[in-house]
């Protein structure tokens, strides 16, 4: 299948043909037709599935026909950062269709998103409170929504949204094509579903499954040295683009500060950034500036970056759905990614679901030269530049090289250097 047997308007195809989309994903492939023809969609996949693509073409095809000043298609989405993305999806796909789009989302002035609305906008993409600022404002009317969509519905239970979600709906004309999408599906989401949606298709992408691509490794190890540990995971190696996982915003900036005091190009990704600094954040992750961002699981939702070579949950998630979302962001397409676990003793409950979700027993690895005894260790003592061992000693197995067939490591990589 190709997208050209969904017969989509000249100008459309031709930004599906700029964005070098050839073959539809799964979920592309699944929703597309349906979609154009009107139903409503409850889509379940994970990110990074293609999804955006799934309901951004048939919004175009639809709108594509009539371009007026008021706003017919309403995205919403739970963070500034996925709102940013799918706007330039919508930009990069209807680049000649002639459709405008707008965002709305809080950390910036909204005096700015009113002119911008003020000068017209067929799709705006919005995260719930600001919406609700605007049509308060009254600088947005939603009585001509003809297409919503609401993303990463499961993340909006989340963070809080939903009460503003359904005051947003209660907004909206009663005559729609909806579709909701979600990674999981809580009973607050099903509910939610079930009074939105108008016997909708129902479109599953491995929503319970982590992707083939993504090797996983458990590290125990207690949880006064896990600081130490990443350290030691790091250093000494090359990798290209590690995102870590914590569970608070607090651990989040601390390691990062850490991380950027022993000479890595970090940056860290959590609630108290200001807009500016969240998106100089996510910029440098994607263009190679950093190397590593260390994230909370509501400020990581919406990362949309191609090549994360390696994601370390630094703390262990509360759910395996948590899971699924954090090593989605590794081993996309036909790339090939690491998921490495710092456990406790305390995780052992989620050790096992976690093992359960994979399907076997995840390996279990261990360093021979990090002393597991030690009572307390300084990581920001530990420099990138730091001297490598002695020839004359063994070489210890790279934690980021692949195993052979053999079960033996394939080999270490360059020192991992911060500022090169």
């Amino acid at each position: 299948m190709n997208f050209t047997e969904f017969a989509f308007h000249p100008r459309i195809a031709a930004g599906i043909q700029a964005a070098g989309y050839t073959q539809p994903t799964p979920i592309q492939a699944r929703a597309l037709g349906p979609a154009l023809q009107g139903r409503d969609i409850m889509g379940l996949a994970q990110t990074g599935t293609g999804k955006t693509a799934a309901f951004v073409l048939p919004i175009l095809q639809r709108l594509i026909h009539r371009s007026e000043k008021s706003c017919r298609a309403l995205i919403i989405a739970p963070t500034r950062e996925l709102a940013q993305q799918t706007h330039q999806a919508i930009e990069t796909l209807g680049r000649r269709t002639g459709l405008r789009s707008a965002t709305v989302y809080g950390g910036v002035s909204i005096h700015q998103q009113i002119q911008n609305l003020k000068r017209g906008a067929d799709i705006v993409v919005a995260c719930p409170g600001r919406l609700l600022d605007h049509v308060g404002r009254k600088s947005l009317d939603l009585t001509r929504i003809e297409m919503l969509v609401i993303d990463e519905a499961d993340q909006m239970l989340d963070m809080g949204f939903l009460p503003d979600v359904r005051r947003i709906l209660a907004c909206l004309p009663q005559q729609r094509q909806n579709m909701l999408f979600s990674a999981t599906m809580p009973d607050e989401i099903r509910t939610l579903a079930d009074n939105l949606l108008k016997d909708p298709v129902t479109v599953q992408i491995n929503a319970a499954k982590p992707a083939d691509t993504v090797q996983h490794a458990l590290f125990p190890v207690a949880a006064h040295l896990k600081t130490p540990l990443l350290f030691k995971l790091l250093h000494g190696n090359d990798a290209l683009s590690v995102l870590v996982f914590t569970r608070t915003k607090h651990r989040a900036k601390r390691l990062g500060e850490q991380l950027a005091r022993a000479g890595y190009r970090s940056a860290s990704l959590q609630g108290n950034l200001s807009q500016n600094r969240r998106q100089a954040a996510l910029d440098g992750f994607r263009d190679g500036t950093f190397q590593i961002l260390v994230a909370t699981d509501i400020a990581a939702r919406g990362i949309d970056v191609a090549k994360v070579s390696h994601v370390i949950n630094y703390d262990v998630p509360s759910t395996t759905d948590a899971y699924i979302h954090r090593i989605g962001r590794t081993g996309r397409a036909t790339c090939s990614g690491d998921a490495f676990t710092l456990v406790t003793e305390e995780d052992g409950a989620m050790v096992r679901a976690i093992d359960r979700v994979i399907g076997h027993r995840v390996e279990r690895r261990t360093l021979p030269d990090f002393d597991y005894r030690a009572r307390s260790q300084e990581p920001d003592t530990v420099r990138a530049s730091a001297p490598r061992p002695r020839r004359a000693a063994p070489p210890s197995p790279n934690p980021f090289a692949r195993k052979s067939a053999s079960g033996r490591f394939a080999g270490n990589s360059p020192s991992y250097r911060g500022g090169r």
